[in-house]
């Protein structure tokens, strides 16, 4: 059985980490399927998906390590191109990854104590984000 839900929400941008762990323990336990995987894809190209553990030192960890690696402040050839000045939000998304699998047991996701799954949005403005979230099993 496949059960397909979406999961709408707002972001701030500039590397704004979102934890839609609730939501989606709230979709698995409600999908009518005991046993199986969520999988999850974030729509768009400036964002994406992983786990982490939620907590203030961690965030900030996190979205410092993007802009050692990926900074905002070199040249891009997609700002040049298009002038939207989010050339690193793009590469930065596509480094992270649109998509995720998380198995369930019971209808409850098998996360670590401290794992939690978020979405980032790495674009340099606020948008309205969709998560597709797929569930399947029996």
């Amino acid at each position: 059985m496949i059960v397909t839900k979406k999961i709408n929400f707002e972001s701030k941008g500039e590397c704004d980490i979102i934890d839609i762990t609730p939501q989606v323990e709230q979709e698995v336990a409600q999908a009518g399927i005991n046993n199986g995987t969520a999988t999850l894809f974030v729509t768009g190209s400036t964002a994406g998906i992983s786990t982490i553990e939620y907590e203030p030192g961690l965030i900030s960890d996190f979205q410092g390590m993007w802009e050692r690696n990926i900074p905002k402040s070199i040249p891009y050839d997609h700002d040049r191109r298009w002038g939207d000045g989010n050339g690193y939000s793009h590469v930065r998304a596509s480094l992270l990854g649109a998509s995720l699998v998380v198995p369930f047991n019971e209808k409850k996701l098998s996360l670590g104590t401290w794992q939690q799954i978020v979405v980032v949005d790495f674009d340099n403005r606020p948008r309205s984000r969709q998560i597709i979230l797929q569930i399947m099993g029996e």
